[in-house]
C-alpha cells in the first residue's frame, strides 16, 4: 500500500485537481472496487458479521437495503454527477459542486456542507480506527491503543503523499483482497461444519428462529434496515469516485463490476456471521466480541500463512475507507476553507501541501476519539451514514434532476437534515423509555424532513437564473445522447 502511495506521489500530485480527484482518469474497474471498498470497510468484515452473529438472519435486511441503494446510486447519481461536476466549471469537491451548481456567491452552501463533511467524517474515520484497534488486539495480542496508532499511521502514510490516485488504487487492491476473503472464510467454515445440510439442521436445532428473515423483526425495524440504502445518495467518499471516472461511457461497466462485487461480498459477510455463530456454539469457543467472529474463524480454521492473508483483508477493508474519508475531509479543508477564505491566489503546490497537512490533522483527531475501545463499529458507522444521507442525499438527487431547486432550498435541506439526525440521536425525547433512534433509524425522518424543506423553500423562493436553466438543459441533452 505504501508503494502505491509512492507511485501516486510521482504520478498524480502536481496540482490540486490531480491530488483530490486523480485528474478524472480512473478506469471503471478501479472506480467500482474503490467505491465498494471505501464504502464497506471494517463494517463488511466485522460490523455486519457481528450483527448477524447476535441476531440471526433478520439483521441481514440492512445488507439488502444497502444493495438496493447502491444499485440506485449507480443508476441515478453516478452518470449525471460525472457530467454535471465537469460542466459546472470542473467542480472537484461536493461543496464546490454545490456552490457552482447554485451560483452561490455567498459561500454559505460551501461552508455548511464542508462543516458537515469534516465533522461527520472525523467520527466516521474514528469508527475505522476502532476496527483497526480491535483487529490488532484480537489477532496479535497488542494493546488496543497500539493497534489504533499502527492503523492510523499506515493509512496516513500513503494518503498524505499519494492523494486520490493512490487511495483509489489501494482501494482496488484492498477490494480484491476482501472479495477473496469473504468467499474463502464462509466456504471453509461450511466444510468444517459438515456442509449446507448439516449446518442448516444444526442451526434449526440450536436456534429455531435464527434462520428466519422475519423472526423478531417488526415492521418499523424492517423499514429502518432497508432505509440504509437511502444513505448512498449523500456519501461524499463514494460519490466522489463517480466524478473521477475517465468517461461517461464507462459508467455501465463500473456499475456491473461494482454490483457483482458487492452482492457476493455481502452474502459472504452474512454467511460468516451465521456459520460463525454455529461454529462457536458447537465447539464451545469463547468469543467476547461478536464483531471479531471473522478474526476468530480466520485464526482457527486456516494455517498461519492463509490466516495472515485473511487478517490482511480486514486491515485492507479498514484502511480503504479511512483513506477515502481522510482525503474527502482534506479536500474540503483545502478547497472549501483555505483556498476560499485564506489564500484565494495560492499556488497549486501550496494547496497540495495544505491538503497533506489536513489529512494528518483529521487523522490525529479521529485517533484521539477512537481511544474508547468500547465503541461499536456498527453504531458509529450508522450515525455518520445517516448524517450524510440526510444532509446531502436529497440535495444531490434534487440538484441533478430538478432545475427548480434553489440555493436557499438546498441550504434549508442540509440544515434540516443534519439537525433532524442529530436530534434523533441525542435529543431528550423518548418512546416507551427508548431513545428515538432505537425506535426508527434516524435517516428516515432526516431524509423526509430534508426533502420537504428543499421542495417547500424552493417553491416559494426566487426561480433559478436563466444560466442555471440552460446548463441543466445542456446536461439533460448530454445524458440523452449518451443513452442513444
Amino acid at each position: 500500500m505504501i508503494a502505491i502511495g509512492v507511485y501516486g506521489y510521482f504520478k498524480s500530485t502536481s496540482n490540486v485537481s490531480e491530488y483530490m480527484l486523480g485528474g478524472r482518469k480512473l478506469h471503471p474497474a478501479v472506480v467500482a472496487l474503490s467505491a465498494g471498498a471505501s464504502d464497506m470497510s471494517g463494517w463488511m468484515l466485522m460490523g455486519l458479521p457481528g450483527a448477524v452473529y447476535v441476531s440471526g438472519l433478520g439483521s441481514a435486511w440492512i445488507a439488502v437495503g444497502l444493495t438496493i441503494g447502491a444499485y440506485c446510486n449507480y443508476l441515478l447519481v453516478a452518470p449525471r454527477l460525472r457530467v454535471y461536476t465537469e460542466v459546472a466549471d470542473d467542480a472537484i469537491t461536493i461543496p464546490d459542486y454545490f456552490e457552482k451548481r447554485f451560483q452561490d456567491n455567498s459561500h454559505l452552501l460551501r461552508v455548511f456542507s464542508s462543516l458537515v463533511i469534516v465533522i461527520f467524517f472525523t467520527f466516521y474515520t474514528s469508527a475505522g480506527i476502532v476496527a483497526g484497534g480491535k483487529l490488532f488486539e484480537a489477532s496479535f495480542g497488542l494493546s488496543y491503543q497500539i493497534g489504533i496508532v499502527i492503523t492510523a499511521g499506515a493509512v496516513v502514510s500513503y494518503t498524505m503523499f499519494g492523494g486520490f490516485l493512490a487511495v483509489s488504487l489501494t482501494d482496488f487492491v484492498q477490494g480484491c483482497i476482501m472479495f477473496v476473503a469473504l468467499i474463502l472464510v464462509p466456504f471453509v467454515t461450511l466444510q468444517e461444519l459438515g456442509g449446507i445440510g448439516a449446518a442448516s439442521q444444526s442451526l434449526a436445532v440450536l436456534e429455531p428462529d435464527y434462520m428466519s428473515w422475519f423472526s423478531g423483526v417488526t415492521t418499523i425495524g424492517l423499514i429502518s434496515s432497508l432505509s440504509w440504502g437511502l444513505g448512498y445518495f449523500g456519501q461524499p467518499h463514494i460519490i466522489v469516485r463517480f466524478m473521477a471516472i475517465r468517461s461517461l461511457g464507462d459508467m455501465s461497466t463500473a456499475r456491473r463490476i461494482g454490483m457483482t462485487w458487492m452482492i457476493i461480498a455481502v452474502i459472504g459477510a452474512v454467511l460468516t456471521g451465521l456459520l460463525g455463530f454455529l461454529y462457536v456454539r458447537q465447539t464451545a469457543t469463547v468469543l467476547d466480541d461478536p464483531e471479531t467472529v471473522f478474526i476468530l474463524l480466520s485464526q482457527v480454521l486456516f494455517n498461519p500463512y492463509i490466516s495472515g492473508f485473511l487478517l490482511a483483508a480486514i486491515l485492507a477493508a479498514i484502511m480503504s475507507t479511512i483513506s477515502s474519508q481522510l482525503l474527502v475531509s482534506s479536500s474540503s479543508l483545502t478547497e472549501d476553507f483555505y483556498k476560499v477564505f485564506l489564500r484565494k491566489k495560492a499556488e497549486q503546490s501550496e494547496l497540495v501541501t495544505v491538503g497533506r497537512l489536513s489529512v494528518l490533522g483529521v487523522a490525529i483527531i479521529a485517533t484521539v476519539l477512537a481511544l474508547d475501545s468500547d465503541s461499536s463499529i456498527l453504531n458509529l458507522v450508522s450515525n455518520a451514514w445517516a448524517g450524510f444521507g440526510s444532509a446531502f442525499g436529497p440535495v444531490i438527487l434534487l440538484s441533478l434532476f430538478w432545475v427548480g431547486l434553489t440555493r436557499n432550498g438546498a441550504l434549508a435541506s442540509m440544515l434540516s437534515g443534519a439537525t433532524t439526525v442529530l436530534f434523533w440521536i441525542y435529543g431528550p425525547l423518548t418512546i416507551a423509555g427508548e431513545p428515538l433512534s432505537a425506535t426508527i433509524y434516524e435517516i428516515i425522518p432526516g431524509f423526509v424532513v430534508a426533502t420537504a424543506a428543499a421542495v417547500i423553500v424552493s417553491i416559494f423562493d426566487t426561480a433559478p437564473s436563466t444560466e442555471i436553466n440552460e446548463r441543466h438543459q445542456h446536461i439533460s441533452s448530454l445524458m440523452a445522447g449518451s443513452k442513444n
